[in-house]
């Protein structure tokens, strides 16, 4: 394998923000390659820079011998779609100047396409001024999951997104998907003869020694735990007036409990106001989670009844098969498959909040045996589809395949 080659990884989010591509930058810097990354200042997910960071224009900075490039961060973004969208078009402009200036000496270019499409457009740019093998790590895709965020599918609207994601996509070597579903959604798109490489998420690296979080209300209660962004489509809505419409006895048993941050919670907050039984524990470190993790009973994974979500996998997926929990997928389509095909829990129609609050019911009478057979094949799936120096491994081999076509 070729060392000492200058890699930029192109991501709106890195260090100290908690996403996979920090495992991929340190790992093939371990492996001998010269890593920078091209970032934002870190501001999620509370909308605001962290402590001991400056929303400067640009700066330079070092994350364990990585250069990482940061620029300037929209913030307040939390509350306002408004300025969620000026974040999304910030790193598309100061990305793409920065790009010009570094995007030279880098032989090839990884981009982490998590959320918005435009975040890519610097990745792109290097590619097009200087021919530079370039590569997506695809988490999301367009024009999809816009209309599932709440933008009108107009005529107009249609044809605009559908040039954009296509000029995208054909201007990128590479493309590896962590959802098997999203192949259909992007072969309209693509270059003729362009394959996919299906490499999943894995999961975050748990604490399994550390003790168990007291959650209140009671360790003889059964605790349902959901964790991770609590935003627009994360469908937590029915999840509550799900959990909510129990009857009295089944309430006195249990304990709903969420776990993140983001868009939603306050309105999430007020709609559980007069349920005791319903905690709301605010954002934790990653590092914590195992704790809250070993004190819960099932893992809620939900998303709303989307098509896009339908083809979407959430990496906490793969976290709450580390845990070895059982699964509540209140999801549809390659979740509810996984959850199934591998016997990890109990799926629903995120849509029908009766059959939701059926399945509270039927795990507060499940027996220990029953929930023990749901974290049976969680060792062999951690080993083989969803590990973690596998994954990075073949995502750093596909981009050293990567050339100009």
């Amino acid at each position: 394998m070729t060392k000492n080659k200058n890699i930029l990884i192109v991501t709106e989010c890195f260090f100290p923000e908690e996403f996979k591509i920090n495992d991929i930058a340190l790992l093939w810097k371990d492996k001998g390659f010269n890593v920078d990354v091209l970032t934002l200042n870190p501001t999620y997910p509370f909308g605001k820079v962290f402590p001991g960071y400056k929303n400067s224009f640009f700066r330079k900075d070092k994350y364990q011998d990585i250069d990482v490039y940061r620029l300037r961060a929209v913030t307040g973004y939390k509350s306002s779609l408004v300025k969620k969208i000026f974040k999304y078009i910030n790193f598309m402009i100061f990305g793409s100047v920065a790009a010009i200036f570094i995007g030279r000496k880098y032989d090839y270019v990884f981009g982490f396409n998590t959320s918005s499409l435009t975040n890519m457009i610097p990745a792109v740019l290097i590619r097009k001024l200087y021919k530079k093998p370039t590569m997506f790590w695809v988490q999301d895709v367009w024009p999809d999951s816009v209309y599932a965020y709440g933008f009108k599918k107009t005529k107009f609207i249609s044809v605009l997104l559908d040039a954009f994601v296509r000029f995208m996509y054909q201007n990128i070597d590479k493309i590896a998907l962590s959802s098997k579903g999203f192949e259909v959604k992007l072969l309209p798109y693509v270059k003729k003869g362009m394959s996919f490489h299906y490499l999943p998420n894995w999961a975050d690296d748990l604490d399994n020694d550390l003790q168990s979080k007291d959650l209140g209300g009671g360790n003889e209660k059964v605790h349902f735990t959901f964790a991770g962004n609590v935003g627009q489509v994360q469908n937590l809505e029915n999840v509550i007036y799900a959990f909510s419409s129990m009857e009295e006895t089944y309430q006195q048993k249990t304990q709903l409990n969420i776990i993140g941050d983001g868009s939603k919670l306050e309105d999430l907050m007020e709609i559980a106001e007069n349920r005791s039984n319903i905690v709301f524990h605010g954002q934790k470190q990653r590092e914590q989670m195992s704790s809250y993790y070993k004190a819960s009973d099932f893992l809620i994974i939900s998303l709303a009844d989307h098509p896009i979500f339908s083809v979407t996998v959430p990496s906490k997926l793969q976290t709450y098969i580390a845990a070895k929990k059982p699964i509540l997928a209140f999801i549809n389509g390659d979740v509810a498959d996984i959850v199934r095909d591998h016997n990890l829990g109990l799926c629903v129609n995120p849509s029908k909040i009766h059959d939701i609050s059926m399945i509270f019911r039927r795990c507060v009478d499940m027996s220990k045996t029953e929930r023990d057979k749901f974290v049976s094949n969680n060792d062999s799936l951690l080993n083989t589809i969803f590990n973690k120096e596998k994954t990075i491994n073949k995502l750093l081999n596909i981009l050293l395949s990567s050339e100009i076509k």
